[in-house]
């Protein structure tokens, strides 16, 4: 099952996210890897500058999903205020199965 991970960055948290990208991005490749990712990318602000993230993952339940959640870099370097974890259904344009 697919899961949306939506969060929100906390306020004048910039430099922890622009610190803590190289790993996120690991992080991010190693999901992908394990194919455990659909998409992922940042929330902007009206300056084009990232403030939130979405990443969809594939996880069996919403207690899987909150542990893919809990273990990003980003998470760990609480760079959010906020996180909400809901189920989704990928109904249009959704890539060729594999």
């Amino acid at each position: 099952m697919l899961f949306a991970v939506i969060c929100k960055d906390k306020p004048g948290s910039l430099q922890v996210r622009l610190d803590t990208r190289p790993e996120h991005i690991a992080f991010l490749e190693g999901l992908n890897g394990d194919k455990k990712l659909a998409f992922a990318g940042p929330f902007l602000d009206a300056e084009g500058k990232p403030n939130g993230s979405l990443v969809v993952v594939e996880a069996s339940d919403l207690a899987g999903a909150q542990a893919l959640s809990a273990a990003d870099p980003y998470a760990k370097a609480e760079l959010f205020e906020s996180v909400e974890i809901r189920p989704w259904n990928w109904t249009f344009n959704k890539p060729a199965a594999s």
